[in-house]
């Protein structure tokens, strides 16, 4: 079976346009603080930038070239928690219905102009307005300037993701001249850590940046030059790195023996998982799959160990949950909860009243060919008889939602919260008509999360991802890791939810 690359995995994640996206996790960065490294960092990125305009971006893979040039409100931790960064702090309401920013007042845009609440409330609702952007403010009313350095978020719900998605690098803040002009997809106008040099830059091949003097944030941002060549072929990217044109890159598991022979720094984590999207628990669709036996049967017929060494070449961990390996809420007992046993499948398929097995649709495109073999050989053996509907990657991502299960691949995120909400209750293109409300076990746990607050929401959220798991919500095989490879003296951070950690991440030592 043809082996599918990491670095494939992610343009999978980025094709579709996911938020994105573990073995050892380093710590958080802390900046220059005497160690040794380059001065200059030039890294390998997957995919070119999507566009320079924050409102526009893809949040998966654009954080490199984004955070180079904008200052953003807020930051995430390597744990997937909000932290300053051009908001100092904040209050949120007793209510839940306000959320107060205090921004600081020592930043400056790269055309001269300071960076004030006036331009922070101008910047987020040019956000909540973007295509891509506007997903991290739906339950936003208005944007309100308190003071000189205070500007209040009105909700019109409480909302427990908000902090989050727009640390992930959704309120990165842009001159307002830019904004009136139009300009910011072309000339990236910000307060950011570095300034894109367009005179010696080459779109779609390479961007080079000149650092900001006095950057008041300049001790996160330790080097003093700055390159980002976009190269989406592994091979040539593997190559750019041998020879020295960059010193850190999206990596392939298939070059980890060489990395450790070059002593190239290895970092890991895992980004997001593949398997059967469900997007039928009722039947409306496909009888068979409103029923729970036939569900459970699809997650006993797949040995996602298996898939995992052949697909992923084992670079990530076999698994039935969504949320990250790792963090808080999975849970590694229930990864035991599906153990491969096509008889247990066959057996429940019977018991639900398909004892020679069903017939379905399912759509098919070349990016999913890989996961292909692994689910013909699983559904023929298991009395599943597939009729595959080929189509090229725009149509799968518009149609599959249409057809009751389907083959994918989806980011996940570091916020247990953002997860139930991302892959489980509000409308995704992989989820246009989410149908956990007409689950008894399902409904009430989701209300429970999103009515408790602190440790009750977290014990909330862990008793959701049982039941998810019990009730099969999807066929999930395994979540993959991505890899980064850097050379001596350049440390790398992954974060879940980011398929290329934005620059703060990216530090000397």
């Amino acid at each position: 079976m043809k082996r599918m690359p990491l670095a494939l995995a992610a343009v999978v994640a980025a094709t579709l346009a996911l938020t994105s996206c573990s073995g050892g996790t380093a710590p958080a960065p802390s900046g220059d603080s005497g160690v040794t490294g380059p001065d200059a960092l030039n890294i390998g990125n997957f995919l070119d930038v999507t566009s320079w305009d924050p409102a526009l971006a893809d949040i998966g893979f654009d954080g490199p070239y984004l955070s180079a040039v904008y200052d953003a409100l807020i930051a995430l931790d390597a744990d997937g928690n909000p932290v300053p960064s051009l908001a100092t702090g904040w209050t949120v309401a007793d209510d839940d219905l306000s959320i107060d920013l205090d921004i600081r007042t020592d930043a400056v845009f790269s055309d001269g102009t300071p960076v004030d609440a006036d331009a922070v409330v101008k910047s987020l609702e040019y956000l909540k307005a973007g295509a891509r952007s506007g997903e991290a403010f739906l339950n936003v009313a208005s944007f309100e300037k308190v003071d000189d350095d205070t500007v209040s978020i009105e909700l019109t719900q409480r909302d427990d993701t908000i902090l989050y998605l727009m640390g992930l690098g959704r309120s990165y803040v842009m001159s307002p001249a830019s904004i009136d002009a139009g300009t910011l997809g072309k000339e990236p106008i910000g307060s950011g850590p570095y300034v894109l040099d367009s005179t010696t830059s080459v779109a779609g091949a390479e961007y080079h940046f000149t650092k900001v003097a006095d950057h008041w944030d300049a001790k996160t941002y330790p080097f003093a030059e700055l390159s980002i060549f976009p190269i989406m072929d592994a091979t040539a990217r593997h190559n750019a790195m041998l020879s020295g044109q960059i010193n850190v890159q999206y990596g392939d598991v298939a070059n980890l023996e060489q990395a450790d022979q070059q002593n190239w720094n290895v970092a890991q984590r895992v980004s997001g998982w593949a398997g059967l999207v469900i997007t039928d628990h009722t039947g409306a669709k496909s009888e068979p799959l409103g029923k729970l036996e036939v569900r459970q049967a699809l997650n006993y017929a797949f040995d996602g160990a298996a898939v995992l060494a052949a697909v992923g070449s084992g670079a990530g961990v076999a698994t039935n949950q969504v949320f990250p390996d790792g963090g808080g809420v999975n849970d590694p007992a229930l990864n035991a909860t599906y153990e491969y046993n096509m008889d247990k499948a066959k057996e429940l398929l019977a018991d639900a009243g398909y004892p020679d097995g069903f017939s379905i649709s399912m759509p098919m495109s070349p990016v999913f060919e890989m996961w292909k073999p692994s689910a013909e050989q699983a559904l023929t053996e298991l009395g599943v008889k597939v009729t595959w509907d080929n189509m090229q990657m725009p149509d799968y991502q518009l149609n599959a939602p249409n057809y009751p299960m389907f083959i994918s691949f989806l980011a996940m995120d570091g916020n247990d919260v953002a997860t139930v909400q991302r892959q489980v209750t509000s409308v995704q293109w992989f989820n246009p008509e989410p149908d956990y409300a007409k689950n008894d076990v399902i409904a009430p746990l989701v209300e429970k999360v999103q009515t408790e607050r602190g440790d009750a929401q977290t014990d909330a959220v862990k008793e959701l991802n049982e039941a998810l798991v019990d009730q099969a919500w999807w066929s999930v095989w395994y979540q993959a890791n991505n890899i980064y490879y850097s050379v001596e003296g350049v440390t790398l951070q992954p974060v879940v939810g980011m398929m290329f950690p934005t620059l703060r991440y990216i530090t000397k030592g």
